[in-house]
């Protein structure tokens, strides 16, 4: 246990590095992974806005070892792994992409990177900060059937209670502290009241036909919004899975990678943003952060948002016109 996401992510890399004796790692281009150093490489989320690292305060020398591929780009992670191969100690990455709003990942691509993995002997960490619990009980890895060798949890499992989980096959697990050499402690780890919410958390989203009626609102709110936007000729695009979600304002039919994300339409986003929110709707104020359905979202809820978007979208279209 952990008490944060961020302190997961930098654990496992540190136990990965510590059980290969590699240095380098491997991550991707709009993947944010906390405010760890050696993983601010071209991350998403808030930290898009900074450039190489993603913030100031990081020397250099701090991210030499870190490789930052394209998402979803199958021959990128092949020629690293050819050229990096016995160096790389892990690839860690998210399942589904959530810091560059929500990119659905290529099947191919995860199996990809699970095989050479295997090949090189490498670690393969999922950061399911974001996806646990969200797309699936046993998050994206249980939705794709790819299994990682360690993966990352936060606040999620905690119902929103400040906690963090790392966990792995036993070979990994079995090398931190007090049992192995590799270091890991924290005074807050594993405290009781977090640890309460969690079992309550996990409880609640145990209940029968829990994930089903999630995704169900979650498509109803994002087939509305598309077909809005469609009716009032503006170029839209948008991802799903279980309780997350994106939307792109763009004319591409598929949004693969940070490029594809960037390339999107952000003066239309803003105006979106700051109608909705005149109407009481408050989607993340960044083009670069996916949204996420609760299951105390009714479908009155979703009805009430696809009206309002469909108002904007006609604002948006009469100001274009």
């Amino acid at each position: 246990m952990t008490s944060s996401g961020t302190e997961a992510t930098m654990s496992a890399i540190r136990l990965a590095r510590g059980y290969t004796n590699r240095d380098k790692i491997i991550k991707f281009e709009g993947c944010y992974h906390g405010h760890v150093d050696s993983l601010l490489v071209n991350a998403g989320s808030g930290a898009a806005t900074f450039g190489v690292p993603s913030s100031p305060g990081i020397p250099h020398d701090f991210i030499k070892h870190t490789i930052s591929l394209e998402y979803n780009n199958i021959e990128d992670v092949e020629s690293c792994f050819k050229k990096y191969g016995k160096d790389i100690s892990c690839v860690i990455l998210e399942p589904i992409a959530g810091n560059m709003n929500c990119i659905i990942p290529n099947i191919q691509f995860l199996k990809k990177i699970r095989t050479l993995c295997n090949k090189y002997k490498s670690i393969l960490i999922f950061d399911e900060v974001m996806t646990g619990f969200r797309v699936a009980q046993g998050g994206a890895q249980e939705k794709y059937k790819i299994k990682p060798d360690i993966t990352a949890l936060g606040k999620i499992v905690g119902g929103g209670m400040p906690v963090g989980v790392f966990g792995g096959k036993k070979k990994y697990m079995d090398q931190l502290s007090p049992d192995g050499p590799i270091y890991h402690a924290g005074t807050l780890s594993g405290n009781p009241v977090a640890m309460t919410a969690g079992i309550k958390t996990l409880e609640l989203l145990s209940r029968k036909g829990f994930y089903s009626n999630l995704e169900n609102k979650t498509k109803k709110l994002m087939s509305g919004l598309r077909k809005s936007a469609e009716k009032n000729n503006i170029g839209f695009q948008v991802t799903y899975a279980g309780g997350m979600f994106g939307f792109f304002f763009t004319n591409k039919k598929s949004i693969n990678n940070f490029s594809d994300v960037c390339d999107c339409n952000k003066i239309l986003f803003e105006k979106f943003f700051k109608i909705m929110l005149s109407k009481g709707i408050y989607f993340a104020p960044s083009s670069f952060e996916a949204g996420f359905i609760s299951s105390k979202h009714s479908i009155q809820d979703i009805n009430f948002t696809i009206k309002s978007a469909n108002e904007a979208f006609e604002e948006i279209s009469k100001e274009n016109n």
